[in-house]
């Protein structure tokens, strides 16, 4: 920590591990390990025993990292682990990584697309798709693959619509490993 910044504030140059509970929130505005559990179980009714393993970091405003090991706190490093979870907005935004990562076994907000539905959604388009009834927001877009449901990515439903929002960068990668 640099000598500017006191230990009750957000500094975007160091991962700091989220509290347990709100009664150990240092931070304002700093989500818990166990609000984080919940939303993800809460929005994807994933088993929250997936997360046992892993420890909670912000850095920056918001940023959620997931780690499976131990290492010093606070700690001043690039990247810690894979980051999961974009807080501190109105809605909170899991991203593709995590998706793919944890989100094989999710049991709400899916939307499963055929196959050319998955060719625009890897490529980045949104596209129009009225058949969803389930909660607006973002969803695991997943496909059938080998006989597998495999989650592609984020997607933003809103109005009838299938918002892309996987990186550009994946998008070359994803088209390549679900061909």
């Amino acid at each position: 920590m640099n000598d500017d910044t006191a230990p009750d504030e957000n500094w975007g140059q160091q991962f700091d591990r989220l509290p347990q509970s709100p009664d150990e929130r240092v931070v304002e505005g700093r989500p818990t390990r166990q609000e984080v559990i919940d939303w993800w179980t809460e929005r994807f009714e994933i088993d929250p025993a997936i997360f046992e393993n892993y420890t909670f970091w912000e850095k920056g405003a918001g940023k959620i990292w997931a780690f499976s090991g131990e290492v010093v706190d606070p700690i001043r490093v690039e990247g810690l682990g894979m980051r999961i979870l974009r807080t501190r907005q109105r809605h909170w935004k899991p991203s593709t990584n995590a998706v793919q990562r944890f989100c094989r076994e999710a049991t709400k907000n899916v939307i499963e697309l055929s196959p050319g539905e998955a060719k625009a959604f890897v490529a980045g388009h949104d596209q129009q798709l009225d058949r969803w009834d389930g909660d607006w927001g973002y969803l695991v877009a997943a496909h059938d693959i080998a006989g597998e449901r495999e989650p592609l990515g984020v997607g933003l439903y809103l109005h009838g619509e299938l918002r892309s929002t996987v990186p550009k960068g994946r998008q070359e990668d994803l088209k390549k490993r679900h061909r």
